[in-house]
């Protein structure tokens, strides 16, 4: 199922770097999301991806959004990664690919890996409502940083 613009986002609860929960249903009333979905920690365009949102928090910040990243990697393998990019946002462990897959952004085959996350992104504003939704076939490409900006600053 394909999720569309003004549909109500796919509520989801998964294990953060430190191995506690997190909902996303917990934001609603107190925050817009950004969801940025990633194939593979430490890989390099993964790493571009998710140090530029690292960059650009106080933005994010300003306008009242949380971002979270999310892979198929291991709490484990994310808390290393956190720790060696000095990510300053929540990363989520989708090891069992669950909610990769409620959000239909998974792989069928990622060079020889079978279901390995695709580089997306949802900002889903305070009612759990997805107001931007990109989906990237090119793991080498990045997400529409501006887009996103522009989403969340119309939200506001």
């Amino acid at each position: 199922m394909t999720l569309k613009i003004d549909s109500k986002a796919p509520d989801f609860t998964l294990q953060n770097t430190k191995g506690k929960t997190v909902t996303l249903s917990d934001f609603q009333g107190q925050a817009n999301v950004v969801l940025l979905f990633f194939p593979l920690a430490f890989s390099s365009t993964c790493t571009n991806e998710l140090c530029t949102a690292r960059d650009n928090m106080k933005l994010y910040d300003s306008l009242e959004a949380k971002v979270i990243g999310l892979s198929i990697d291991s709490f484990f393998c994310l808390r290393e990664f956190k720790k060696s990019e000095n990510i300053n946002f929540t990363l989520l462990s989708d090891f069992n690919k669950k909610v990769s897959a409620k959000y239909n952004v998974l792989y069928d085959d990622y060079y020889g890996m079978k279901g390995v996350s695709k580089r997306a992104s949802f900002v889903i504003d305070k009612q759990g409502t997805i107001r931007f939704r990109e989906i990237l076939e090119d793991s080498g490409e990045l997400p529409d940083f501006k887009a996103i900006q522009e989403t969340l600053t119309d939200l506001n």
